[in-house]
């Protein structure tokens, strides 16, 4: 999660940063499925069915012992649920959980899904966060895994021994808190970062144009190997001048086809 945050935080320095540190990820070409089911999904459900069976057994009293380390043991179980929920929509809205074409045609697409494309990173990531009730999902789920994550490293300590005095564990709370606030920060820069860097259509446009070129000298160099599916289609010229497309079929006579926009297809 941190890594992905920061990866995703990296819009703040440009679309061309962010691109780039995305491609340098899918430089593995072949490989990456295995180093995403083995570092990422595997460990992120095994957390899940885990965490869930703890829920099911805990037996949650801050009405009773309103103390502040009770209210971070009801508050790491809530938060692991949103998370998990989050997790499960984030998935869902930017990939479409999985990579079959009929799933994603008839499924995942009619609902809003799988909208982001490795090679063209913040033009897409950024189109999928206009939508405002998507940003005030994302920033709630962010904020309880941020939390889930850093309360969870406090409480970890002290099962694992590493702090167990009442001093030490006041001072890694104090680490904790930091590190949660920090990682809050990156955060907020990743989402309204993406977000912003697009918000126009003059921006959307000169985002892509960044997009391929960057995509395009890193097949002709063999960093990557070209793949339509990691690329998404191509902007309409009514987006583009930023008219809507119901805008754009109103003014075209009843003898011109109109365009197919590829990315309804």
């Amino acid at each position: 999660m941190v890594v992905h945050l920061i990866v995703n935080s990296s819009v703040i320095n440009g679309a061309a940063t962010f691109q780039n540190n995305v491609l340098n990820i899918h430089k593995l070409g072949a490989l990456l499925p295995l180093v995403e089911w083995t570092f990422i999904f595997i460990p992120i459900l095994f957390h899940m069915i885990f965490g869930f069976v703890i829920i099911a057994g805990g037996m949650p009293n801050p009405h009773n012992y309103p103390y502040a380390a009770n209210y971070r043991y009801t508050l790491q179980r809530a938060t692991g649920m949103i998370a998990a929920v989050f997790i499960a929509i984030h998935v869902f809205h930017m990939h479409g959980w999985i990579h079959n074409e009929s799933w994603l045609h008839y499924v995942v697409e009619p609902l809003g899904g799988a909208q982001f494309r490795a090679y063209n990173a913040t033009s897409t990531a950024g189109l999928a966060l206009q939508n405002v009730v998507m940003v005030v999902i994302y920033a709630i789920g962010i904020t309880a895994c941020v939390y889930h994550l850093a309360n969870g490293i406090w409480t970890m300590g002290i099962t694992w021994g590493v702090w167990t005095s009442p001093q030490a564990q006041r001072r890694a709370s104090y680490v904790c808190t930091a590190f949660g606030l920090l990682m809050m920060l990156i955060s907020a820069t990743a989402l309204f970062g993406i977000r912003a860097s697009v918000d126009t259509p003059a921006k959307l446009q000169d985002v892509r144009n960044e997009e391929d070129r960057i995509v395009e000298l890193k097949i002709a160099t063999g960093d990557i190997q070209a793949n339509p599916h990691k690329e998404a289609a191509p902007l309409d010229e009514s987006t583009e001048d930023g008219a809507t497309e119901d805008d754009a079929a109103e003014e075209k006579s009843p003898a011109e086809p109109a365009a197919t926009n590829a990315a309804g297809n």
